[in-house]
């Protein structure tokens, strides 16, 4: 536990500086190619990142041409090198006009690109220890076998939650999770319930992806969702209200020593 918890928090920081450096590589492009900053998801796809290691002028782009840019994104393993290719020199036709600071600019551009490649690589190197580590803990077999819970969030579940033994009971486990409302009451009134003020955010955050990864495949999460839909409540609502009963469900697989199986177990009767 205390491993994953470095590991974890390792990777929370790295996340956070990729986040600040595809949001400066972004602001460069925006002053270097408005149209070419527009034209990729730069946090997404990875073929854009290493095109701008080496081009990153529209005269450049224009210069190269799709033809021989596809060739060269296809020597670095990008894929759909033809894609990027066309809509980058695309971007690259619609200004004709060098503008102030673009040599210094594109350096810039290329210095953050490659940090961004770089800083990929670490993530992946973090989150491939985070695997072999988080498999190691005899609750793993069981985490992953709930839908939606890979080893990543299920590491940080482990991370956050240690042993269980600080909750009492899945209730106020989805109450730390910010899941559960707390009462209110002051005085006469009573059943005045709202969202608690304090909670982690990161577990909740760890339930409502794994409850979005799950909803978006057949089985009884989508059901519960469309049911919550069907019922009037919003996306962001019914994705919450899902999440809170996978509390309720991974709670009971860990006490019970359980796989997830679509179907509840039938108990036997004493």
């Amino acid at each position: 536990v205390s491993t994953l918890q470095l590991l974890t928090n390792h990777r929370a920081d790295l996340i956070a500086d990729r986040v600040r450096l595809i949001n400066r590589l972004r602001d460069m492009l925006v002053g270097l190619c408005p149209a070419l900053e527009r034209a990729f998801d730069y946090s997404a796809a990875k073929g854009p990142v290493v095109m701008l290691t080496e081009y990153q002028t529209p005269a450049a782009l224009r210069r190269t041409g799709v033809k021989r840019l596809t060739t060269w994104l296809e020597r670095r393993k990008v894929r759909g090198s033809a894609d990027v290719a066309a809509r980058a020199v695309e971007a690259a036709q619609s200004q004709q006009t060098a503008l102030p600071g673009e040599k210094r600019a594109a350096k810039l551009v290329c210095d953050l690109a490659h940090q961004l490649l770089a800083l990929d690589e670490r993530i992946k190197d973090n989150d491939r220890e985070i695997r072999e580590t988080f498999r190691t803990d005899d609750r793993a077999e069981i985490i992953e076998s709930m839908p939606g819970m890979g080893p990543i969030l299920g590491a940080e579940f482990v991370a956050i939650v240690s042993d269980l033994s600080g909750y009492r009971d899945a209730g106020r486990l989805a109450s730390h999770a910010g899941l559960a409302p707390v009462a209110r009451d002051s005085g006469r009134r009573t059943g005045n319930f709202h969202r608690p003020k304090r909670y982690n955010r990161r577990l909740r955050h760890i339930f409502y992806m794994s409850a979005h990864t799950a909803m978006m495949r057949p089985g009884p999460s989508r059901d519960y969702y469309l049911k919550k839909r069907s019922e009037g409540l919003l996306h962001t609502q019914a994705l919450l209200s899902l999440a809170r009963r996978r509390v309720d469900v991974l709670w009971a697989m860990l006490r019970d020593k359980r796989l997830f199986t679509p179907v509840p177990p039938v108990t036997q009767a004493a």
